[in-house]
């Protein structure tokens, strides 16, 4: 491991696994289950184990996206792994793309744009989310992400890039649409979320009333399995609904 690089410690307490997401570092980590010390994964690799002082062996992982989900802190409600699943598979967004996120929230879904896309810019009108925002992209490791405070009602008209992808998951999203296409690449798609089916109307008028075609909104419910001695049942734990969404291109 190298330092500053971002690892996940898992550990097993009485049949249950507890997780920890920090760097690697000269400093002691202090958890439940004892201190440890971080310059010890500088000689070692994932899948290793480390020992805290109280005899606590801890399993070295690299955290991926769905870690930094659970881990994060909140603002609020954030977008959900099997939306976010659907505008990365309806969008294609890769590598070379270069992505606006207006909503930013806690930054969770600009974290996993960030983790497939060029470069991020997400744009967040309340400061305390920026900051909360910005801590948890920095402690993804993510670079490529930027996060600005303020209105995207405001901000649109003055960019001057052009970007792949433009995803709107605020309350004001059929207002910003009509200036979508000015700084949309060629081929480039638009992305909405939205809670309310009255929301979403807006923004398909908005939609129609501009140039885009390929238009479609879609629902995405998630019905988690229970398994018990009785039976196999959805679980009734969950609520599989959290918002539409609208995918549009140019």
């Amino acid at each position: 491991m190298k330092l500053g690089e971002v690892v996940l410690l898992k550990t097993s307490h009485r049949g249950k696994t507890r997780e920890f997401i920090t760097s690697v570092s000269d400093e002691k980590f202090h958890t439940d289950f004892g201190m440890i010390e971080m310059s010890e994964l500088l000689e070692k690799e994932a899948g290793d184990t480390v020992v805290s002082h109280m005899g606590q062996e801890f399993v070295i992982q690299l955290p991926r996206m769905p870690d930094f989900f659970r881990h994060a802190k909140r603002t609020g409600a954030p977008i959900m792994p099997k939306d976010i699943g659907m505008i990365l598979g309806y969008t294609g967004i890769n590598k070379n793309d270069v992505v606006l996120d207006a909503g930013t929230g806690s930054g969770i879904l600009a974290m996993y744009l960030g983790s497939i896309a060029k470069r991020v810019l997400s744009f967040e009108i309340r400061e305390d989310f920026v900051d909360v925002a910005r801590e948890n992209i920095r402690r993804a490791g993510l670079d490529n992400v930027e996060v600005r405070c303020g209105n995207i009602v405001d901000e649109v008209g003055g960019l001057d890039e052009k970007f792949n992808a433009v995803i709107l998951d605020t309350i004001d999203s059929a207002s910003v649409v009509p200036h979508v296409p000015s700084i949309l690449a060629p081929g480039g798609f638009l992305v909405t979320y939205s809670p309310f089916l009255e929301q979403t109307a807006q923004i398909r008028k908005a939609i129609d009333e501009a140039d885009f075609f390929e238009v479609r909104t879609i629902e995405c419910i998630e019905r988690a399995m229970s398994f018990s001695d009785r039976g196999t049942r959805p679980s009734t734990s969950r609520v599989g609904h959290t918002g539409y969404i609208t995918i549009a291109r140019m």
